[in-house]
């Protein structure tokens, strides 16, 4: 609000209008008071001494009036910036979608999330490496007993050679009736659901930091609203404290704008607490440990409507929201995994292949090579059902899976529709704020006519100045309740 020299508020005052108001509103504090002013003159035999000093009741310029000195503007002392920060001039800027593309290189969740997706691709080459061949190159060295054999733990009793030898084996899978192609088709799902998840994480925190941005311009906001309120309400208590000292004003009227300077300076240091903690978060989101001082730049264009149809926002949302997408490969890749199990039972055929040579030893073994191929089928016939159970398991939880899909549907469904409300009604709220804001600031100038006209007592204009204050704040809430509501809305669609 603007803000007048007392030579030339007192000359605003002569004309009956109070300081930093229109000439319109001055006008009508006028006539209201030249129309009041034969019924109220008998009535006010007392009060003319006070009001005749302080505001003739005609507008001549030249009657006499009491000399108020200009109060000094106040500094509130919570204002001060830290010294070990730059003060906001210095700080660079920051926008949006500069705090969006710090918070996706540098916040950790967001590595986390790649980590671990790249760690799910190497699961799926696990896998996959069942079908490639099986080698390993065994060098043996035995001092035995001559002619003795093994006679204890096993059924058969080999005789044991001192030898020197060394070969290789080779194993390799021939057909396993489709459990190996199952388990790597499930990997492979499961890998993309992780990169869904990726995906799901870097928006959440995109979310985030635009919940942490608009907060932190909100907060900035309120803090500019509380100083200019403590700034005024300083000027007013200090002009009462004046008049009261040259008897034209009550000790109850100085107490009253004590108290109201008071709630101004409480409120300005809630103000400042809240900007403090809103930059606190948006560093933090933006994965930095420390507190970052930036000045915020806020985005100019003009707000939109939301989307008419919610119908179309729900579908988009089915196809396009990453959470729904990893859940719908995590229950694919669970029933492959079902399949996988349930091959269990089937048999399992691999071809084998060994070869070698026994430089020292034994006569009977020295000096010879060994080479052999051969295949093994091997065929379950009871493990104490342990692969029924296996197969049973990776059913259910497929079953399970199949179900959290489901009810993430449901839940994307209900977040798209109260998103939608919550914007529709936020964007509403800008043209009911903004008119609550100017009959506010009617309220309030008429208010303050009325007092220093006489017309009123001083709780009148302390109430005006509470709701002035109250429907500037939610005016300023209100534009970034709005933009913060779209974001979300546009996050529960299709992303950021």
């Amino acid at each position: 609000m603007r803000k007048l020299s007392l030579s030339a508020m007192h000359l605003v005052l002569n004309f009956g209008c109070e300081f930093g108001h229109t000439a319109r509103v001055a006008t009508g504090g006028l006539a209201l008071f030249m129309m009041m002013l034969p019924i109220t003159a008998p009535a006010q035999s007392t009060v003319a001494v006070t009001t005749s000093q302080n505001l003739p009741s005609a507008p001549v310029p030249t009657q006499q009036s009491v000399a108020i000195p200009a109060p000094p503007m106040p500094v509130p002392q919570t204002a001060q910036t830290t010294p070990t920060q730059p003060s906001a001039s210095n700080a660079p800027t920051l926008t949006l979608q500069q705090a969006q593309a710090l918070a996706t290189r540098n916040n950790p969740q967001i590595s986390v999330a790649h980590l671990v997706a790249l760690a799910s691709h190497q699961a799926t080459r696990e896998d996959r490496s069942n079908l490639w061949p099986t080698a390993a190159v065994n060098v043996t060295g035995v001092d035995a007993e001559s002619g003795t054999r093994i006679t204890a733990g096993a059924l058969n009793n080999p005789i044991i050679y001192e030898r020197a030898a060394a070969g290789a084996s080779v194993s390799q899978l021939i057909y396993d009736f489709g459990r190996t192609s199952n388990l790597i088709a499930s990997a492979n799902l499961a890998e993309k659901a992780e990169d869904q998840n990726a995906v799901a994480t870097r928006e959440q925190i995109l979310l985030a930091v635009s919940q942490a941005f608009y907060n932190a311009l909100q907060a900035q906001a309120v803090v500019t609203v509380a100083e200019q309120t403590v700034n005024e309400r300083q000027i007013v208590a200090s002009q009462i404290n004046e008049l009261f000292k040259n008897k034209l004003k009550s000790e109850l009227d100085l107490s009253f704008a004590n108290v109201n300077l008071a709630q101004a300076k409480l409120l300005l240091l809630d103000a400042q607490n809240s900007d403090s903690a809103a930059r606190a978060t948006l560093s933090m989101v933006m994965g930095f440990s420390n507190l970052q001082n930036y000045q915020l730049v806020q985005d100019q264009t003009q707000p939109t409507q939301p989307p008419a149809n919610i119908d179309d926002l729900i579908m988009t949302a089915f196809a396009m929201r990453p959470e729904i997408l990893a859940l719908q490969f995590q229950a694919q890749s669970a029933n492959k995994f079902r399949v996988a199990e349930r091959d269990l039972l089937f048999p399992n055929i691999r071809a084998l292949g060994v070869i070698g040579d026994a430089p020292f030893g034994n006569a009977a073994v020295a000096n010879t090579w060994y080479g052999a191929v051969g295949a093994n089928m091997e065929i379950p016939v009871f493990n104490g059902f342990l692969y029924t159970a296996r197969a049973h398991e990776a059913r259910l939880r497929a079953e399970a899976s199949d179900e959290r899909l489901r009810d993430m549907r449901n839940q994307i469904a209900r977040d798209v529709r109260t998103s939608w409300l919550n914007a529709n009604a936020a964007y509403q709220r800008l043209d009911v704020t903004q008119q609550l804001l100017q009959q506010a600031n009617l309220g309030l100038s008429l208010a303050k006519t009325r007092y220093h006209m006489g017309l009123s007592s001083i709780v009148e204009l302390s109430q005006a100045q509470l709701q002035q204050t109250q429907a500037e704040i939610s005016s300023v809430q209100a534009s970034y309740d709005y933009q913060l509501a779209l974001a979300t809305l546009t996050y529960e669609t299709k992303g950021l």
